[in-house]
C-alpha cells in the first residue's frame, strides 16, 4: 500500500529516514509545472512526465523516499505504484496534488 501524505505533513514523512536526501518526483507535463509549481525545502525536486517514468526509471535512486506530486494525486499515484513494483521501498503520493498542496501548505501556489 503507498502511503498518502497531505502537503503539510510531507516534511515529517521526509524526515523519517534521514539516510539519504528525500525527493519530490513531479510527475506533471512541463506546461503544469511552469503554471504552478512547489519551491524545493529540505528535499530534491525531480521533474520527469508520468509518461517518461519507465525510459527515465534510472535518474531515481531506489534508496531515497520519493514521494510523487501530480495535479489532483491520480497520476502521482500510479507512479508511486509503479515505482513500488520496481523496487522503490520508500515511497509515497502526496494526496490532493499541487491543488492541495495550494490551498492547504502554500497558498502562493497558483492554482489551474
Amino acid at each position: 500500500m503507498i502511503d498518502q501524505v497531505a502537503p503539510g505533513r510531507l516534511a515529517d514523512w521526509f524526515a523519517l529516514d534521514a539516510s539519504a536526501p528525500p525527493v519530490l518526483l513531479d510527475v506533471r507535463e512541463p506546461w503544469e509545472r511552469q503554471t504552478a509549481s512547489v519551491t524545493p525545502q529540505g528535499f530534491t525536486l525531480v521533474a520527469i512526465p508520468m509518461n517518461e517514468i519507465p525510459t527515465r526509471l534510472a535518474e531515481l535512486d531506489p534508496a531515497q523516499r520519493i514521494a510523487c506530486l501530480c495535479h489532483h494525486g491520480a497520476r502521482s499515484q500510479r507512479v508511486a505504484a509503479f515505482l513500488a513494483q520496481n523496487g522503490f521501498a520508500e515511497v509515497a503520493n502526496v494526496a490532493g496534488g499541487i491543488d492541495a498542496w495550494s490551498l492547504q501548505h502554500d497558498t502562493s501556489v497558483p492554482r489551474y
